[in-house]
C-alpha cells in the first residue's frame, strides 16, 4: 500500500493520476477526504499494488501529483480464485465473474457488459443486470 496526502492538487489532476496508476498495474486506487494540520482540507491518495511495482508506482505519484513524500506498508491478502463464464440474455452476451474460496462461491455480472447493452437497447442498467442474474440462476440449477 502506497499513500500520500494531497492538499494543493486539483480534482482534474487527481483523476488523471488515478488513470495513470491503474494503467501502470495498480490493483486499486482510491481517495479519502481528510483534514490536515491547520485544518486544511485535503485528499489522501491510496494505491494498492504488487510489491514488485512499488518503484514504478512511486515514480508516477511523485511525477503526477504535488506530493513531496510517500508512505509504504506491506500487507498480505487473500483473494478468491476467479474465472468467467458467458450467459446469453435477451439483450446479448454478458460475462459473469465467478469467484471461489473454499466452499464460498460468488457470481456477478460484469458491469461493462451490462452498461454497454443497456445503452445499446436504451433500457436501464438494472434491467440488463437482472436479466443476467436470471441466467446465472439457470446455470446454478444445472
Amino acid at each position: 500500500m502506497i499513500e500520500t496526502n494531497l492538499d494543493d492538487q486539483t480534482g482534474e489532476r487527481t483523476g488523471y493520476v488515478m488513470d495513470r496508476l491503474l494503467a501502470a498495474g495498480a490493483y486499486d486506487v482510491f481517495f479519502t477526504p481528510i483534514q490536515m494540520k491547520k485544518n486544511r482540507p485535503a485528499t489522501k491518495l491510496t494505491v494498492l499494488g504488487n510489491v514488485n511495482d512499488k518503484e514504478l508506482l512511486t515514480k508516477l505519484i511523485l511525477q503526477e501529483t504535488t506530493t513531496i513524500g510517500i508512505r509504504f506498508q506491506t500487507w498480505q491478502r487473500t483473494i478468491m480464485q476467479r474465472h468467467f463464464v458467458t450467459v446469453k440474455t435477451s439483450y446479448g452476451d454478458v460475462q459473469i465473474k465467478v469467484a471461489r474460496y473454499e466452499d464460498i462461491e460468488k457470481k456477478m455480472p460484469e458491469y461493462e457488459d451490462c452498461a454497454d447493452l443497456a445503452m445499446k437497447f436504451n433500457v436501464s442498467f438494472n434491467t440488463v443486470y437482472q436479466a443476467a442474474l436470471v441466467e446465472i440462476q439457470k446455470l446454478d440449477k444445472k
